[in-house]
């Protein structure tokens, strides 16, 4: 699955012009773009001593590395395609251990609107795309049965999916826990100031004294227009889109399952979401976008998060905890 980024950095140091760059603090800015989990990844990180920056870039790709031989879908030898092909996988790393029971807290606390065991119903879509069609009901019904988080055990020793044909996917939810992992490991060396974009975004510091991070969500139906610009406060921001990944051409079938039917939700075309942590945040868009526009403002709440959400004909509101900055 090829996922878009939504959400651009839009204001000053934010821009590609800050890479190598050295700013009136005595920061010099350093960048690195890579490519994983089927998106492209930058990290920017502000640092006075050049070497460690560069430093911190390479250990940042290495976790990027570790994180997708575990967790990737586009790597056929990955933990995550071997567990799909045989249903196991005995002493599996404590990293898929780990997001796997994050997982399951979302869909046990969402009542299953967060499901990773979702991957038969895009495997029967995708299948059915590369027919120039949409699959059938009955095709649709078939992958649904086999859709239930509560058939996915999670030990230390072993992960197994109780039922024959099942399969999960984790890109809903490994672009988060990447950029949490780079955030911690940049931590770890001293680094204050980084802007981290694996698809979702992280942040650390400012770009500046005077200015916060800000992120200009991109219109889902005009990717050169943005809807509106967003303040980082700390928090970590993800965004899921009804055309980062569409099966039809009026977006009402997308990469976004509804466990449940079996289909897309079809009242959001978007969703940001605010939150303590990426991989959080990045469940959470899924939650928010079964939930629809009215009701995810109101799920913000119980989750304490912020969401800002858009609906098909464009129309957003955002809870009341997101700063929102002029355009």
């Amino acid at each position: 699955m090829k996922r878009r980024t939504f959400l651009q950095t839009s204001i000053g140091l934010c821009g590609a012009g800050l890479s190598q760059a050295r700013q009136p603090d005595g920061l010099q800015w350093h960048a690195r773009t890579l490519t994983g989990l089927g998106t492209a990844m930058t990290v920017r990180v502000g640092h006075a001593d050049a070497a460690l920056a560069e430093h911190a870039l390479d250990t940042v790709r290495d976790a990027i590395r570790q994180i997708e031989d575990q967790m990737s879908l586009f790597r056929p030898n990955s933990a995550i395609c071997e567990l799909n092909r045989s249903g196991s996988l005995q002493n599996p790393h404590p990293d898929l251990v780990e997001i796997l029971r994050i997982a399951q807290s979302v869909s046990a606390r969402s009542h299953g609107t967060f499901d990773v065991t979702v991957q038969p119903l895009w495997t029967v879509f995708e299948a059915a795309q590369s027919e120039g069609r949409l699959p059938t009901p009955g095709a649709v019904r078939s992958a649904r049965k086999r859709v239930d988080w509560r058939q996915l055990q999670i030990a230390e020793d072993g992960i197994a999916l109780q039922q024959q044909g099942m399969g999960i996917t984790l890109n809903g939810i490994a672009q988060g826990y990447a950029a949490d992992r780079v955030r911690a490991r940049l931590q770890a060396l001293g680094i204050q100031n980084a802007l981290i974009d694996t698809g979702e975004w992280a942040a650390l510091g400012a770009p500046a004294p005077d200015r916060p991070w800000t992120l200009g969500l991109a219109d889902p139906r005009d990717a050169q227009a943005v809807l509106a610009r967003i303040a980082l406060d700390g928090r970590c921001v993800a965004t899921s889109a009804d055309n980062q990944c569409s099966f039809s051409a009026d977006f009402q079938h997308h990469h976004i399952f509804d466990p449940a039917t079996g289909y897309s939700p079809s009242g959001l075309s978007c969703v940001s979401v605010l939150a303590p942590s990426c991989v959080l945040a990045d469940a959470l868009t899924k939650v928010m976008f079964v939930a629809g526009f009215k009701q995810s403002l109101q799920l913000a709440k119980v989750w304490n998060v912020d969401v800002l959400v858009v609906d098909k004909k464009g129309v957003w509101q955002a809870t009341p905890g997101v700063t929102l900055l002029p355009a």
